[in-house]
């Protein structure tokens, strides 16, 4: 049947009315039915009257169809897929596939899917989209990814298999042509794991960053391309044991002070397919931030050090060499959130950088390239900034609350207005006239959904519901947001923030045990966690209150307390852990000799450091995928380790000298296939555990990566172990 056409209110959120019930670990690992369909693909119609996404209405149990809203959100409609005009191409069996990407033409009368194997048009009869009807333009390739129309709307280029790909849009059935001839296949021989990559691609970095793949210059003629080479680097076996015999898998997999992938800038020439690099040094040391087209066809490149000291931002005009517009150092840099963008005009670049306090906005024109701030000094910005017309300037922001992202704006000569209002983290997309926003946003009880806000002060309106079926049934108890007093050794430490979750128990004067969990930086933000959501929501129904902080390095809090990680994982970040128990110790529901703690990566590294070095002050510990040996991180760990040739002390705080300190309860977790933090690195650990006597669990699981509660089989397993330890040595109770 044709659902071409949906009454407005079909898509609105209906109320909880139905009695809450207890979580399983089966809707935990399953999570679709309480999460539901995430909005994805959203664009705007270059003439602002439209915006377009990719949603499953019936929560995620169904397809996930095209969606078409009006900018003022009065008119809401779906389109049909199995319409008339859209038959399946010969060959493919593409037609039950889920739409994955889409893009407008520019004069907003057409709309591209990239579905399946098919690149289908939605022409639009009217600016107003009263009329869709569907044709099957060509059979590209299942894999195909990242598609983008060029300027003048003939042809649409797309990166398939590690090149780029165009075809025609004015042809019919027209046939894909490869562009570029870069690719090189992957040596590994199991696609397991986050090192499993092309050898050569026009791709993302192994770690990527907020760069495209390409970008096409504004006359069509020219794509800028991202190419990143790996065979230079080093090989490293990760044995797969579930095949019919054990492969030797080898990945190309950097350590710190090792070279790491190259990572250039180059271009390609639309007619002939020849690619030029762009002559800029040290790819094996600097990744590419980003890189844009302004509207006169000028190319700004950011590049920054691996290791987060330095930052350099070029623009290149046709025929000439590259030209510095803007570049910065600082020795105490650790993970960075920079970000750039053009301004509208093309003759200025905003770049989001840390160049005081605060991550800001500076403007830097490029006649006199000094930065002049635009965004206040009293909170972060997260990401590029948004040009907007007529100079105005948007950007995401802590402001006002540091557990909340929103959208902000600044139009030419007034003062900064805030955007959205909805409680959360917005992730957001703004119309090209500026006048409305659409908005991706979720908060620690409601899981991600879309939002509309038609001008700058406008109501926000609900476009998509909120979660599954199954959340109205779920017992989902919001966190309570603290404060209390911390270490106070840096600038930002003396007061930390944490969110708590308490148990039934402890509201009705009862003392229950306290789990500390996942722990990690920046975990204090009022937003969905997925599968830690609910897991956090379970251990809560089971009698334990659950807390989060966030430990130095965290953002929002100035660069003191930011950069105060550097050399400290796993050392005065365990203050901020401390200073959390202190605080619980005064509170009246708090049995604090029953305390836990749980994480994965960095999280495992904090537990099980905390459990070694500090004994007594968890009882019980779970580590993840901890990342215990800083010798074995990858190379683009330098942001917080540097290299063993200039800081070769940082490389000898491993947590092998430090087991004799074990006097807690602690169980290990890694995922064999795990090549982001090695398996290696915890057997060594497990087999030094024993080598002392001590007593400890040990949870493998033999197909699982970093991200070991990715499969739910594997989560189901691993998180039911989580849930035992503590029960055993916590003693939660309903």
């Amino acid at each position: 049947m044709s659902r071409v056409l949906v009454m407005a209110g079909a898509l609105l959120l209906g109320a909880r009315t139905a009695s809450a019930q207890p979580l399983t670990m089966s809707q935990i690992v399953q999570s679709g039915a309480i999460t539901g369909s995430t909005p994805g693909a959203v664009v705007w119609a270059p003439d602002s009257r439209t915006v377009a996404f990719v949603w499953d209405s019936t929560g995620g149990n169904g397809t996930r169809d095209v969606w078409l809203v009006s900018a003022d959100g009065r008119t809401r409609r779906a389109l049909s897929l199995a319409a008339e005009g859209a038959p399946a191409a010969r060959g493919t069996t593409a037609r039950g596939a889920a739409v994955r990407e889409l893009a407008w033409r520019a004069d907003s009368r057409a709309l591209y899917l990239l579905r399946g194997e098919l690149l289908l048009r939605a022409t639009l009869a009217s600016g107003t989209a009263t009329r869709v009807t569907l044709d099957t333009m060509a059979v590209v390739a299942a894999d195909a990814r990242e598609l983008a129309l060029s300027p003048a709307g003939d042809r649409a280029a797309y990166v398939r298999n590690g090149d780029v790909w165009t075809v025609s849009l004015t042809t019919p059935a027209s046939t894909p042509a490869q562009l570029t001839r870069v690719s090189v296949p992957s040596m590994a021989t199991v696609p397991l794991g986050t090192y499993a990559r092309l050898d050569r691609e026009i791709g993302s970095g192994t770690w990527g960053t907020a760069a495209p793949s390409f970008a096409w210059a504004p006359d069509g003629r020219t794509l800028a391309v991202h190419v990143v080479d790996r065979r230079a680097v080093r090989t490293v076996p990760f044995p797969y044991y579930l095949g019919a015999e054990t492969q030797l898998n080898m990945l190309r997999r950097s350590y710190p002070g090792d070279p790491n992938e190259s990572r250039q800038v180059a271009l390609v020439d639309v007619t002939s397919g020849t690619l030029t690099p762009l002559p800029f040094d040290e790819s094996t040391a600097v990744q590419i931030l980003n890189f844009a087209w302004s509207p006169q066809g000028v190319l700004m490149v950011d590049r920054e050090a691996d290791d987060a000291t330095r930052r350099w931002v070029h623009v290149v005009r046709p025929g000439a060499a590259p030209q510095l517009v803007y570049s910065d150092r600082r020795e105490s840099r650790i993970y960075t959130e920079h970000g750039s963008a053009w301004a509208q005009d093309g003759r200025s670049l905003l770049l989001t950088t840390d160049r005081d306090d605060r991550y800001r906005v500076f403007a830097v024109s490029l006649r006199d390239t000094t930065p002049v701030p635009l965004t206040p000094a009293t909170s972060d910005v997260q990401g590029a900034a948004l040009a907007l017309p007529n100079g105005a300037v948007a950007w995401l922001s802590s402001a006002p609350s540091v557990s909340e992202r929103h959208l902000w704006r600044m139009d030419r000569g007034q003062a900064p207005v805030q955007v959205t209002r909805r409680a959360g983290t917005h992730r957001v997309f703004i119309a090209p006239d500026g006048r409305a926003v659409a908005s991706i946003v979720s908060d620690d009880v409601t899981p991600p959904h879309l939002v509309l806000v038609s001008g700058p002060r406008g109501t926000e309106q609900l476009i998509t519901t909120a979660g599954g079926a199954a959340l109205a049934t779920a017992r989902v108890a919001a966190p309570q947001y603290v404060r209390f007093a911390g270490a106070g050794d840096v600038p930002g430490a003396d007061s930390l923030h944490a969110k708590l979750w308490l148990p039934e128990a402890a509201t009705r004067g009862e003392r229950v045990p306290v789990i500390f969990g996942p722990v990690y930086s920046n975990t204090v933000r009022n937003r969905w966690g997925g599968t830690y959501t609910l897991l956090q929501q379970l251990l809560v129904q089971r009698g334990y209150a659950v807390i989060q902080v966030d430990v130095r390095g965290s953002t929002g809090y100035g660069r003191a307390f930011r950069e105060a990680f550097l050399f400290e994982w796993g050392g005065k970040d365990l203050d901020d852990l401390a200073a959390t128990k202190r605080w619980l110790g005064a509170q009246p529901w708090a049995d604090t000799a029953r305390t836990g703690i749980f994480g994965s990566s960095y999280g495992g590294l904090i537990t099980v450091y905390a459990l070694f070095t500090r004994p007594g002050l968890f009882k019980a510990g779970v580590a993840g995928a901890s990342a215990t040996d800083p010798r074995f991180y990858g190379s683009d760990d330098v942001a917080i380790t540097r290299r063993p040739q200039s800081h070769p002390e940082a490389f000898t705080r491993g947590a092998l000298q430090y087991a004799g300190g074990l006097q807690d309860h602690l169980m290990l977790i890694h995922g064999l296939m795990d090549d982001v933090v090695p398996f290696k690195t915890t057997a060594d650990l497990a087999e030094e555990l024993m080598r002392q006597g001590k007593d400890f669990d040990l949870v493998i699981a033999p197909s699982a990566t970093h991200g070991w509660t990715a499969r739910p089989h594997h989560a189901r397993y691993l998180l039911g172990k989580l849930v035992q330890h503590f029960d055993r040595y916590l003693g939660g109770s309903r």
